[in-house]
């Protein structure tokens, strides 16, 4: 849910140099700070107070169950006019404007209305307006559906298309976009061919549904006595089932399963367990993903693609299946050495512990565990009261408002789904200009949805008139409410899902490409993360640790420097073997989805060792039958999150390691980074902002240097 020009103007030195020199404040100014941050939000709130009507949002907020069902009607029917007009166009009469510009605008003025229908179902407090909204869903999903199947409109496009007549390099953008989009639903192949391509569709999804509902369905669980439970806390005992013999009944529901692994003493307990949860579905899945794999081979080919990886990759940054396996390949050979000496580690503790018997891969999380206990002072529970949440907001804000010359007003008594949401405008610190809105919705309810995700309400754009749309977003976040006057605290690692989440927010209003299409979170899958995942580093360094924490009864005493430095050393231990373990998995995914005929049980067998510097695969396990990210939602793209990670880490020690509020830097993330969006290649964005390619060397070095070897 993530995911879904004009230029920007380059600021002038002395516009660069107005509002840089602020001076981050700690302990007792932290205080001031915070007091006057306070009043200005009230004072801002008074000026707000009547503003009912935002400019330039079309969002509609508490529709109700009807109004709903309403409006999705309106928005198809209004769609079918707008295409069945686009398709009337003779072809030898095709222009810009009555070709590209209405489909252009139509994607712009629909989508806020479509995500006025389909964002309830994530946060309404009204059961019938849940199930309203998940129906308008789907009857707009159709429709949409429908669209990129219209022969009619596609031939008028390819019209356009061929007679080259460019408003310039988005609109151009735009155009091969929608070229692709058909012919990627085979709108360029004979019908016959066409019928099998949606036949295959058809199988492919009902392939990847089953898969994954034999995982949801299956009930195993494993029988232990107490005693083979030590080192698992009574708190968690409570929570398991007993069977009639008295015994503890764990099931291999992901949340037991990590409890057994990370903390039960007994080795022979985390093997059993690691075994059965690793022989799930077994045989039923093996041959559903056999089955799914053949038939995305096939649909591929019928589009002109090689295999399915090549179809996958495409659109995408990594572009080939070559390069995303010598990426992995390279990354993995890379960190070798030091997972052999980190598992060199975990194996010499394993010894003191239960003797002789052998390491597995079972051992991993207990033994890594154990290790950072010792290694690290750092008693996460404890550090909750350090993040009480408004004031890590008040920090993430001033983090943002001084790096990217950005400026938020709280808008009092907005339209909102709940008392609890919080809404915002957001302003250039420079010029004034309104950049867009955002909404918060932070805490715990019923019926909300249960992640922490970005949603884009309103995508920024501009129409043919010149007239500016401005972009929305919504941050749902799933924190605790105030309870008996303690504030809300953050665990450490919700702390940086927050600034990692309202990095995409910034992400999402900064942006300034003219089509909707490009704005916000619409860019490249593999560039998508790759902001947030620059801004989470603020979390591990002590100068902005000290911005968002502060004791809950005393909010001038921040976190202190050991802990700072024992959670950036944390953030990398082990980091070798845990990253081999992903590659493992992507890998797999990659290679069973670029050549035919694998034996997919036996290229798990063979890659476990290889790639996990000795360690075998657990005997009669089969990972390949219980991996659902290959199944579905991420088939042949695996790969994507450790390659945000990898160019992030590039960015950050490149720019900002040395000057963490150096708003210079910033505004040049702000207006080559952020503003382009979707409308330039991602490989030109970084590039432009870095001065060369970007590299994954900076990765590996940080992987090494902040080891516990280093």
């Amino acid at each position: 849910m993530e995911s879904e020009g004009n230029s920007e103007k380059k600021l002038s030195s002395s516009k660069l140099k107005k509002g840089s020199n602020i001076i981050p404040l700690t302990g007792a100014a932290a205080l001031l700070t915070l007091a006057v941050s306070l009043a200005i939000t009230a004072i801002n709130k008074r000026r707000n107070s009547k503003r009912k009507d935002l400019p330039g949002c079309n969002f509609r907020v508490n529709l109700s169950a009807s109004e709903i069902l309403k409006l999705a009607d309106r928005i198809i029917a209004k769609s079918k006019e707008v295409h069945d007009a686009v398709a009337s166009v003779p072809l030898d009469k095709v222009t810009y404007k009555n070709v590209i510009s209405p489909l252009a605008e139509l994607e712009a003025q629909q989508f806020p209305l479509v995500q006025s229908c389909v964002v309830p179902k994530l946060v309404s407090t009204s059961d019938k307006v849940r199930k309203a909204s998940a129906e308008a869903e789907k009857k707009i999903d159709a429709h949409i559906s429908s669209c990129s199947k219209r022969e009619d409109v596609y031939c008028v496009v390819k019209a356009f298309a061929a007679k080259g007549e460019w408003m310039g390099p988005e609109a151009r953008h735009y155009v091969h976009c929608l070229m692709k989009e058909f012919e990627r639903n085979g709108l360029n192949l004979t019908a016959t061919k066409r019928e099998e391509v949606q036949r295959l569709r058809a199988q492919i999804d009902e392939l990847s549904f089953q898969y994954v509902q034999n995982l949801n369905d299956d009930g195993t669980s494993v029988l232990f006595h107490e005693n083979e439970l030590a080192g698992l806390p009574a708190e968690f005992l409570k929570t398991l089932e007993k069977a009639e013999n008295g015994m503890f009944r764990v099931t291999l529901k992901s949340h037991h399963v990590a409890a057994v692994l990370e903390l039960c003493k007994i080795g022979k307990t985390r093997r059993l367990v690691a075994m059965a949860y690793g022989k799930r579905c077994g045989k039923a899945n093996l041959s559903v993903l056999e089955d799914l794999v053949q038939a995305r081979h096939k649909f591929a080919r019928l589009l002109g693609y090689s295999n399915y990886a090549e179809y996958a990759l495409n659109p995408r940054m990594a572009k080939t299946p070559s390069k995303v396996l010598e990426f992995l390949e390279d990354i993995s050979s890379s960190l070798s050495d030091l997972a052999n000496k980190e598992l060199a580690m975990l194996k010499e503790l394993k010894k003191q512990d239960e003797g002789e018997l052998p390491f597995g891969v079972e051992d991993l999380l207990y033994y890594v565990k154990k290790v950072e206990q010792q290694e690290f002072d750092l008693d996460l529970g404890a550090l909750k009261q350090y993040f009480p949440v408004n004031l890590v907001l008040s920090g993430i804000f001033k983090i943002f408002q001084d790096l990217f010359g950005l400026r938020f007003e709280e808008i009092a008594d907005a339209d909102a789904w709940h008392s609890d949401v919080r809404m915002f405008s957001v302003f250039d610190l420079s010029s004034g200009e309104l950049l867009g809105y955002f909404y918060l919705d932070m805490y715990k309810r019923e019926g909300k949805y249960g992640q922490t995700c970005v949603v884009a309400l309103q995508n920024g754009s501009v129409a043919f008139n010149g007239a500016r749309q401005v972009p929305l977003a919504l941050l749902i976040s799933q924190l605790q409410t105030d309870i008996g006057g303690i504030p809300s605290l953050l665990r450490f690692t919700e702390v940086v899902s927050l600034l990692h989440e309202f990095g995409h927010v910034v992400q999402h209003l900064c942006n300034r490409a003219s089509f909707a299409r490009f704005s916000g979170l619409r860019v490249d899958p593999d560039f998508v993360e790759i902001p947030a995942k620059v801004l989470e580093n603020w979390c591990y360094e002590s100068f902005s640790l000290k911005l968002i924490s502060g004791f809950h009864q005393d909010i001038t005493m921040p976190i202190k420097d050991e802990i700072c430095k024992s959670l950036k050393r944390w953030r990398y231990s082990f980091s070798a073997l845990k990253l081999k373990q992903e590659v493992l998995y992507c890998l797999f995914d990659q290679i069973i989805h670029s050549a035919e005929n694998v034996d997919i049980f036996e290229l798990f067998k063979h890659l476990h060792p290889k790639v996990m510097v000795g360690l075998p695969m657990l005997e009669g396990t089969n990972p390949a039958s219980c991996f659902p990210r290959c199944a579905i939602g991420y088939e042949a793209a695996c790969y994507s999150r450790i390659w945000s990670e990898v160019f992030a880490a590039d960015i950050f020690t490149s720019k900002f390691q040395d000057g963490l509020l150096n708003q210079h830097v910033g505004m040049q993330f702000r207006t080559k980074v952020l503003a382009p969006g979707g409308a330039k290649d991602p490989i030109e964005i970084l590039s432009d902002f870095l001065g060369r390619e970007p590299s994954i060397q900076t990765f590996i070095d940080n992987k090494i240097e902040c080891s516990l070897w280093h």
